[in-house]
Parts: structure tokens; sequence; C-alpha cells
């Protein structure tokens, strides 16, 4: 019976033979590799796992040390590499090395060349490096892709799929073959059409957070502006006009002060989109009309923008439990019990301030967990276990719940002080007065379209239905089919 489970079902003799099938030759495959970097070793590793043959050219075989290869893998100078019958060669080396195996174009013609290489810089001037590889074996089938995977990524183990491959070519043979391989390698081919998109391909890995560029500015730009203002407001123009020294408060109070402020604006650019594309969709009368590019463009950054508005958050929580440690509030604690005996009062009870205190700490503590909630479902392991309806549960009516909490929260804090003169000390306005003042336009619109006049209509815009001056053709329609002339 051992034997017999050894034994495949079907000999080669009797497999049945598909005459449409490419002429791929990954049934029993043998991949050679030109290099013997860091990548070709990583790479080769993976292969060696996925059940592959390989087999590594370099330009000096006796320089590799016993050990830098797996056992599986073979090693062989560059001419011996290619020669080995293999199909399907990674060029893993430097597109400045591409001249060196010229030797080697008449033995590399029919084969599919991988290239692995990235741009040297975002900005390409000329062809791109597998344009280039395929000028200089014009009868070899270049494709390009692996260039997205690291060394590190390579060697997380052979069944991790978690990552793409991007690939192109101008033949659909290599990438099949290719695509194949990837395959059977655990990772996730994605076809990004001919070899003109290597140029994308090559700078897709020097980016530095490509989407979260514009979020992280915005954040950076709000603190310096709520930072410099409460400076300005409460540390510099007081030194200038009664000469009090508050400069302490740079390092803590001034930080913890701007955060929530940041928090809360960045909060309502999240939503605020949205509810400008509904208001122009009720506007138009349609929604088959393109956005405007900017608007677009925001509204595809609203996940970067609700992560940055989460941390903020999170640090503000972190600064505000760190107050009873600095040294600063035990003196003032110190003072306040000395003022309180000299005065003779036993039993000091403001019924306001707890309350204030204990309204704005309880809608600050579940804000930040609603606001959690989002952050948590906004990761793709955990989003892609919910449905739509769930997911637009979570991200539109919890994120006005987190965003209501907040604004309640920021409130609660000012309580009355709002309406106080002191409170506006060189004509200067508190920084959470000006912080809620978008997050309560967002709301505030929000409950407008909320309005069943205003809700049935965009319901039936966003389900196909359009305004006459948009669609005069289909009104037309409408009037004969009910026998209207």
């Amino acid at each position: 019976m051992a034997e017999d489970m050894t034994t495949p079902l079907l000999s080669d003799s009797e497999a049945p033979a598909d005459a449409d099938a490419p002429s791929v030759c990954l049934t029993s495959p043998t991949v050679a590799i030109l290099g013997s970097g860091d990548f070709s070793r990583s790479l080769a590793v993976r292969l060696v796992a996925s059940g592959v043959r390989v087999v590594v050219g370099s330009r000096c075989v006796n320089r590799l040390p016993s050990g830098l290869f797996p056992e599986a893998v073979e090693l062989r100078n560059q001419e011996g590499a290619v020669s080995q019958g293999v199909c399907l060669v990674f060029m893993a080396l430097f597109p400045e090395h591409y001249h060196s195996l010229m030797g080697l174009r008449s033995a590399l013609a029919g084969k599919v060349l991988v290239d692995v290489s990235n741009a040297e810089e975002i900005k390409i001037n000329g062809p791109s490096n597998a344009e280039r590889l395929a000028e200089l074996f014009p009868d070899s089938i270049v494709v390009k892709g692996f260039n997205t995977i690291s060394t590190w990524e390579l060697q997380t183990g052979a069944h991790d799929g978690s990552k793409q491959v991007l690939i192109c070519s101008n033949s659909t043979e290599g990438k099949k073959k290719v695509v194949q391989l990837s395959r059977q390698m655990g990772f996730h081919p994605v076809d990004m059409g001919g070899l003109s998109s290597a140029r994308e391909i090559e700078v897709a890995p020097l980016r530095l957070f490509p989407s979260w560029s514009g979020p992280v500015v915005v954040t950076f730009l709000l603190f310096l502006f709520f930072y410099g203002y409460g400076f300005l407001r409460g540390i510099l123009l007081p030194f200038l006009a009664q000469g009090q020294n508050a400069f302490y408060r740079l390092a803590v109070d001034l930080v913890n002060e701007s955060l929530p402020a940041v928090a809360l604006v960045t909060l309502a650019l999240v939503y605020f989109p949205g509810l400008f594309a509904a208001w122009l969709q009720l506007w138009r009368g349609t929604k088959y009309r393109r956005f405007p590019s900017w608007l677009d463009n925001w509204l595809q950054r609203r996940k970067q923008l609700g992560l940055l508005s989460f941390l903020c958050a999170a640090l503000h929580g972190v600064y505000s439990l760190c107050r009873p440690l600095r040294r600063v509030t035990l003196l003032r604690l110190v003072n306040t019990a000395y003022r309180q005996v000299k005065a003779g009062t036993e039993e000091p009870w403001d019924e306001l301030g707890v309350w204030r205190s204990e309204l704005y700490l309880s809608c600050g503590v579940l804000g930040l967990g609603v606001l959690s909630l989002l952050a948590i479902t906004s990761l793709p392991s955990v989003g892609n276990s919910l449905n739509w309806r769930e997911f637009t549960f979570v991200q539109s009516s919890l994120g006005y719940i987190a965003l209501t909490l907040s604004i309640m929260h920021t409130l609660f804090f000012g309580w009355d002080f709002a309406f106080h003169i002191e409170a506006y000390p060189f004509y200067m306005p508190p920084s959470y007065l000006l912080a809620v003042v978008l997050p309560c336009i967002v709301l505030v619109c929000r409950c407008f379209l909320l309005l069943p006049c205003i809700f049935t209509r965009l319901t039936r815009i966003r389900r196909g239905w359009e305004s006459k001056r948009n669609c005069p053709v289909l009104q037309h329609h409408h009037v004969v089919a009910n026998g209207i002339p």
C-alpha cells in the first residue's frame, strides 16, 4: 500500500494531452539565477522550498563560500547555468552589468528573462531597465517582476502569500510562465500589462509612503498652527506684556493642548469630503459626473487621516496620564492646599467643576475607544473579514459617533469659559474654540443630509436617477411610455 501511494494515478503516457496548452516548461521546473548576491541567495532558498530545481550562475564560482546557498542548488559559471535546459532565467544583477552577458546572447535566445532590478531614482529619463534588457537580448522574452519583493520577504516562508508580484511583458507566453512560478512560490501575481509598464513598477519600491505624504503634511501643518497659536497666546504675549515667564509649558502643556485640537480637526477632515461629495451630487442631480481631482484624492486619503487622528488622540491621552507625575503639578497641589489652610477651608467642593471634569473625561474616554475601533477595522486583515454593510456601519456610523463624543469632550472641557472675557487675552480665543468649528459644521451638514426630503433625493441619485437637465432623453422616453404625446 505504501508503494501504491507513491505511484501517480496517471502515468506520463496515460495523461491527457491538451493541444491548446502553452508550451510551458514548469511541469518539472528548472530555473537559472544569474548573480550570487543577497537577492539571488534568498530567491534560491524560496524556489527550492517551493519544489523548484535551481541553478545559480556566477562570474567566479570558486569565490563562493560553502554553505552560502542550500545544498540543493547547483553552482556553476554563467555559461553553464543557462545551458542546463532551463527556460526561465532570473537576472539577479545590477543593470549596469547587463552588457557583460552579451556573450550569452545565443544561449539565452528563446528563454524568459525575468528582470528584478529597480530604478535608481524616481524620475526616469529614457527607457526602463527591462526595456534596455529587451534591446540587448532581442531574441529573448523579457518579463519584469519580483522587484517589489525584498530579500527578507523571500525568506519569510515558502507559503507566505501575503505579497503581490507585479508582472509586465509584451509576451503573453512569458507572463504565463512567470505567473505560474510566482503562484508556486506562494505569491499573488498581478498582470500590469505590456513592458511599457516596467517604468512604473521599477520606481514603486522607491516611493516613501506615497498615499501618506499629503495627510502627514496636513496633520503636521495643523500641529504647527495650534502649537504656534498657543505659544503666541499663552506664552510669548504674556511675557512681553506682563513679564510672566511660562516657557516651561513648551514641553508638555502646549503639546498636550495642541494634540487634541489636531485630532479633532483631522477627524472632521475625514468626513468632510464625503459630505461635500454628497452635496455636489445633489446640486448636479446625477452621480455619473466625475468629482474634481482634488476631491477624489481627498476621498482616497480618508483612511490615512483617520489613523493620524487616532495617533494624536492617543498621544493626548498618554500626555494627560503623565500630568500627575510632573513636578509642576505637585507644586500646584501644595500651593492650593496651603491657600486652603490659610483661608480656613476644611472641605472645599466645586459642584460645577466636578461635573465638568467627570463629563469631559467620560466623553473623551468613550471617544478614544470608538476611535480605536475605527483604527482596528481599517487594518486589511480585520476589514477583509467584514462585509460591506458591517464595514460601512463601523467607519461611517461609529465614526460620526466618535466625532460627536470628541466634540462633547471639547465643549465640556471649555464649559462656559468661552463666554467670559478672561478667556480672550489679547482678543485671541482659546485654541479648543477654534478646533471645534469645523467638526460642528460637519455634524450640522450631516444632520441636514438625514432630513427625509434630502436623504430620499440623494438615495435616488446614487441608485442611478438623474435630473431632467442631465438626462432629457430618458425623461422623454418616460413620457411616451405613459402615452402622453
